[in-house]
């Protein structure tokens, strides 16, 4: 892994004011969340800024999905720059024990050491415009906790999938149901009083406390108290996230831009170096034809994830460019699949991710998690935020697996945020939840829009695909005679999965994409229709 080091001359570059030259972006899975980042925007702050507050914004309306106990991966592009990282991985507690089985990862134990409050200060203190305080930042945050915001359908949806369990938990998950115990209709409006309490904390004290101050404390006593493995000495010694270089890969013409290990983003440009080989190319997304190139690609890249996984996340470069090189992919669909065991990328999983471009043209894709839907379940009782499940991405019992349980590891992942650039300019930026069906979604999205550049409203609604591990999965519930012949003979089960999440007669399961493009020369956003997201411009 190469670190990046800035020069004097560039950093000296990104302080000097940038003239807007265009029109602000923001799509993101809740209209709150929106409503923060065009807030930011209108202030005069940059892309990052805004990141920060919709970040801060969704861990309190889109409370099951992310939130301070979690993750950040951030994926930036400054104009005329090439896209760059923050590795915001999350890390297993120093007390984790190798020996640890399933069985041990109950609640509090399920939580490795959250990034997500040390990223986002990284990011607006290195990137950040400088026009706008840390503390105006979680400002959105604070007033959706203490005021409330109201449920929406998606969300109900998810409520009501998980109801059991948030009534069941011991662990203070009554801050996020009404005040009866219910879980909340659309409509109905949530408030949490403990959450805006740690939010107004570190608006006021900053990102440290929560690394190092009264919010740390709490967090070491409560895990304490509770059976958790994360100590205060976890807390203080969680290392800066590094900014690294995105990986690259070409397509048709375009640069295509990733996340690094531990995440997805690899495996994502393979599946786009294996689409690439496929003839004919630049099928319709109706063409029966492109659903098979897309099914057969993205199980190869799901495959060699698993056969040749990437294990040394800090020493990764030699590996990336054997698997990103073109001939790679021509090999693979000449001579076959690897064998082995790796990553298993497929554990369930939630997320969100949302994309933003500010005035200037300056792109930020961030996927953000606590892992599982109302993550472990557990928050703290003077904190009011819900701890991550990364725990549960580690393998048990199994001490020569790559990725075995222990301490001070990160897991691995599918975030795959991706921004595409067409002549050292962006044009496109997205990303998606939904554990492996990520790299699915996002290949072939990327796929569709270079090819075709269709509206970004109607790319984000056209049916979806994801295979693995022999097995095919349609979101439509029909596909054509001669399609169940050719999957049935070469092997592979054809699925329609059910969530229960479905909505606008789409299924969550194959995503949620949030999205902005550059269409006739201006940037639009859209906002995947299987979850509440909306998109917001900023003023002309």
């Amino acid at each position: 892994m190469k670190i990046l080091q800035f020069t004097t001359l560039a950093l000296l570059l990104a302080l000097l004011p940038v003239t807007a030259s265009g029109q602000g972006v923001v799509s993101a899975a809740t209209p709150e969340a929106v409503e923060a980042g065009l807030e930011i925007l209108e202030k005069g702050g940059n892309a990052i800024d805004a990141a920060v507050a919709v970040s801060f914004a969704l861990g309190v309306t889109e409370l099951a999905m992310s939130g301070l106990g979690g993750g950040t991966q951030l994926l930036i592009a400054r104009p005329g720059e090439i896209p760059f990282s923050i590795n915001g991985s999350t890390i297993s507690p120093a007390a984790t024990p190798t020996s640890a089985t399933k069985e041990d990862l109950l609640f509090h134990r399920r939580s490795t050491i959250p990034s997500t409050v040390k990223v986002l200060h990284k990011a607006w203190k290195e990137f950040g415009s400088g026009k706008v305080s840390w503390a105006e930042l979680l400002q959105p945050a604070i007033r959706f906790a203490e005021d409330g915001f109201e449920v929406g359908e998606f969300r109900h949806l998810v409520y009501r999938k998980y109801e059991k369990e948030l009534k069941n938990s011991p662990y203070n998950t009554r801050f996020f149901l009404l005040d009866d115990g219910s879980i909340p209709a659309v409509g109905d409006v949530i408030k949490q009083p403990v959450l805006a309490r740690t939010l107004r904390r570190l608006a006021e004290f900053g990102a440290e406390d929560f690394y190092e101050g009264e919010i740390a404390r709490l967090i070491a006593e409560d895990m304490q108290a509770n059976g958790g493995w994360i100590t205060l000495d976890d807390l203080r010694n969680f290392p800066e996230p590094p900014v690294v270089p995105a990986l690259h890969t070409t397509f048709r013409g375009h640069d295509v831009y990733s996340q690094p290990p531990p995440c997805g983003g690899w495996t994502t440009l393979l599946g786009l170096n294996l689409l690439e080989q496929f003839r004919p190319q630049n099928l319709a997304p109706e063409h029966p034809l492109r659903g098979r190139n897309v099914l057969l690609a993205l199980h190869m890249a799901h495959a060699v994830r698993k056969a040749l996984p990437v294990t040394d996340f800090g020493d990764y470069d030699e590996q990336i460019q054997k698997r990103l090189d073109k001939d790679f992919a021509k090999n693979l669909l000449n001579t076959g699949l690897p064998t082995g065991t790796g990553a298993d990328g497929e554990k369930g999983g939630e997320t969100t991710h949302f994309t933003i471009v500010d005035q200037s043209g300056m792109v930020v894709a961030a996927t953000a998690s606590i892992n599982a839907y109302f993550g472990a379940k557990a928050a703290s009782e003077k904190l009011g935020f819900l701890y991550n499940t990364y725990m549960n991405d580690f393998e048990t019992n199994q001490p020569d697996h790559p990725f075995a349980i222990g301490p001070g590891l990160q897991n691995y992942s599918s975030m795959s945020p991706v921004i595409v650039q067409q002549n050292g300019q962006s044009v496109l930026a997205l990303g998606s939840p939904g554990s492996a069906r990520i790299i699915s979604a996002v290949a072939q999205l990327t796929e569709l829009w270079i090819d075709h550049q269709p509206p970004l409203a109607d790319l984000l609604a056209l049916p979806r695909y994801h295979s693995q591990d022999l097995k095919v999965f349609y979101e439509q519930p029909y596909i054509s005679p001669e399609d169940r012949t050719y999957w049935r003979n070469a092997g592979f089960e054809i699925a329609f999965p059910t969530y229960d999440l479905d909505l606008n007669g789409l299924n969550a399961w194959f995503g949620g994409v949030h999205a902005v493009a550059k269409e006739n020369g201006k940037w639009t956003g859209a906002a995947d229709p299987r979850r509440d997201g909306t998109v917001g411009y900023t003023r002309e």
